[in-house]
């Protein structure tokens, strides 16, 4: 394998893909704090969330395969930021990766594509909440400009603990 970066292709997420976008989500809410749901979903638990992001508009799903095989390695998604109409330009982003594709640059892809994207749409701003510590995640978002803006000191409690989140937010 030369690049592993030139066998991966990013596009938009379809419902097919929705067994792998829930396994790779399960595994950080089995694992992690990156996520602070502590269920595991099932894929039919899961498909209003991939409905929800379609093919255009301000809110996109983007998956990353694997060249050859089409093997899911990861997604990133804009979602609407909070419910009320005025904050209808905003989004929150985030990204995942699966458990055994890091340290490959498809976080990079991932919101590369995302952006690109999002950039003909009338989005404002775009946030991003990263539980701490995640010094990886922290990196991605400074190298798409996204700027540090504040932290909510032991916001989550999973695994028995408390979590900080810090928050990004990128001009669009």
């Amino acid at each position: 394998m030369s690049s592993a970066r030139t066998e991966v292709q990013v596009r938009p997420g379809f419902e097919s893909d929705l067994d792998a976008l829930t396994d790779i989500y399960n595994h950080y809410v089995r694992e992690t704090p990156i996520t602070f749901d502590t269920a595991i979903f099932t894929p039919e638990e899961r498909r209003p969330w991939l409905l929800s992001h379609p093919e255009d508009g301000p809110y996109r799903l983007m998956v990353a395969t694997e060249g050859h095989s089409q093997r899911i390695l990861g997604y990133a998604t804009s979602s609407p930021y909070r419910a009320k109409p005025a904050y209808a330009t905003s989004v929150e982003t985030s990204v995942y990766v699966a458990p055994d594709a890091g340290r490959r640059g498809i976080g990079t892809l991932l919101y590369d594509a995302l952006f690109k994207a999002l950039a003909d749409e009338d989005v404002h701003r775009a946030y991003a909440g990263i539980a701490q510590p995640n010094e990886a995640s922290e990196r991605l978002h400074t190298r798409f400009g996204f700027r540090y803006v504040g932290t909510y000191r032991e916001v989550g409690r999973k695994f028995g603990r408390y979590w900080d989140v810090a928050w990004y937010e990128k001009d669009l």
